[in-house]
């Protein structure tokens, strides 16, 4: 797919980060974020680990990415939080600026009953709309292809109304690789009175094993051609990186077709991919430099 035949212009985006957890993956993760600006993204966004054990590093990132000069927004999870201590680390991220948020359930490790004041993600996002008013922007989750602990796909469309209806802004979608799967869990979501934008996460396909690994936990399918064709190119790293380029470029040509309002894209701490993705749907800052 070439820039010819791609949408072009104004498509908003943003980016997604892990923390580091060295002082070199800090340094490498700044020089990514450099080169991703470029593409003037509308924010980007960290993970927050299970039970609050990332929580210093999600914080640091934020910080140096305000500081940067643009938006960012801190992932939040409640399982196993009190009232009292979501009220004070909203406290803190509202005094570090922070006006985004992404509102999880988040996983417990194994073992781990329910526990905290907060079960579900729409528990969080009307107590922090409680709380803090319209201070913060509030994205939740969506499943194009169902939460993996949903008792059903009808309990998680659900789920996710709830989340909508509690007060969050927009959605952001697990990844997946079927147009589909994202436009049948708009028009579900939208019939059941859930309006907010849903955006679709993309998800750049580097690497097979990595790939694998991080769906069968997620519960993202990968589509049998897709899995066929990626076991076929066995170490061939170049022969996969382009065909991942070709796959998903074509995948986000086709939502941005069909009414998407922006992308997301899970860097994995990495520019490369992303940016020849938007270079192919010539986006804006998405050239070579």
């Amino acid at each position: 797919m070439t820039a010819a035949n791609a949408p072009s212009t104004g498509v908003p985006v943003s980016f997604e980060f892990f923390p580091p957890k060295t002082s070199e993956g800090a340094e490498k993760l700044r020089a990514v974020r450099q080169q991703l600006y470029a593409l003037r993204p509308e924010f980007c966004s960290v993970t927050y680990g299970a039970g609050g054990s990332t929580q210093e590093g999600t914080f640091g990132t934020v910080r140096e990415i305000l500081a940067e000069g643009v938006s960012a927004a801190s992932h939040f999870s409640c399982i196993g939080a009190t009232r009292e201590s979501v009220r004070a680390q909203l406290a803190t991220l509202k005094a570090m600026g922070v006006r985004r948020l992404v509102a999880l359930r988040g996983d417990l490790p194994s073992g781990y009953g329910m526990g905290g004041e907060f079960h579900y993600a729409s528990d969080l996002v009307a107590f922090i709309r409680a709380e803090t008013g319209r201070d913060f922007h509030i994205e939740v989750a969506a499943y194009p292809e169902v939460h993996p602990q949903a008792k059903s796909p009808e309990a998680d469309l659900k789920a996710y109304v709830a989340k909508a209806q509690a007060g969050a802004d927009a959605a952001i979608t697990q990844y997946f690789y079927s147009a589909d799967a994202y436009l049948r869990f708009v028009e579900d979501a939208r019939r059941l009175g859930a309006e907010v934008p849903v955006v679709p996460g993309i998800m750049p396909i580097t690497s097979s094993t990595q790939l694998m690994r991080f769906s069968d936990a997620c519960g993202a399918e990968i589509p049998r051609w897709i899995r066929l064709r990626l076991q076929g190119f066995g170490d061939d790293t170049a022969s996969i990186r382009a065909f991942g380029l070709d796959v998903v470029t074509r995948l986000c040509a086709q939502l941005l077709a069909a009414g998407a309002p922006a992308l997301h894209f899970y860097t994995m701490n990495q520019s490369a991919a992303v940016l020849a993705i938007c270079r192919r749907l010539g986006l804006p800052g998405g050239e070579r430099r």
